[in-house]
């Protein structure tokens, strides 16, 4: 498996660093856009960028991304976190954080996606994007869709945090430009592997 690279930090310098990053291996790899890295923008209410992290090496370039967000419950009262991946197939960064095994997310659709109506919707740049529960565990919530050629995954924890999708969220690519009022938080436990 390719190596997951972490920010310890985060803040402007950190997402703008990591979209220098994606840009410069779309580049060396003569790809027409950079993988995209997708943000909830406008942001929830009370929410804040906790991360972000991408899957790649310098001979493969970047192949998933994921970013991290943090904020207030949309059911529970207490903190929800949120991880945004978006990955070429068989990378299984996606299937990590949903808890599911293996890289396809396939066998794990809470129904068949060709004949069961999408449980959530995004727009993705603009684009509506359906989303189709995958069987997680019980602490989390996970959501899987196509986006701009790639797997997009919504993995939320606790579970009920998934209601955060009850409302259309407008995912902005960081790849595209970093919006100067982003708010930022800790750093998410979950990212970093510390959940």
């Amino acid at each position: 498996m390719l190596p997951l690279h972490v920010a310890q930090h985060i803040g402007p310098e950190i997402v703008e660093s990591a979209k220098a990053r994606l840009i410069a291996a779309a580049h060396r790899a003569g790809d027409r856009r950079p993988m995209p890295m997708w943000c909830p923008w406008p942001l929830p209410t009370g929410w804040t960028v906790t991360g972000v992290g991408w899957v790649g090496d310098e001979r493969s370039g970047v192949r998933a991304t994921a970013v991290a967000c943090s904020g207030p419950g949309p059911v529970e009262h207490g903190p929800a976190d949120c991880v945004i991946i978006a990955e070429e197939p068989g990378v299984g960064l996606g299937t990590r954080f949903a808890g599911i095994p293996g890289t396809d997310p396939g066998p794990f659709f809470d129904g068949d996606i060709a004949t069961t109506t999408a449980h959530a919707k995004v727009r993705a740049a603009g684009w509506p994007t359906p989303l189709w529960m995958a069987k997680s565990p019980e602490d989390r919530c996970a959501y899987v869709g196509e986006a701009m050629g790639v797997w997009l995954y919504v993995v939320t924890w606790p579970a009920a945090a998934g209601y955060l999708l009850e409302e259309e969220l407008d995912l902005h690519d960081l790849a595209d430009d970093v919006p100067t009022h982003l708010v930022y938080g800790a750093p998410s436990p979950y990212l970093h592997g510390k959940a």
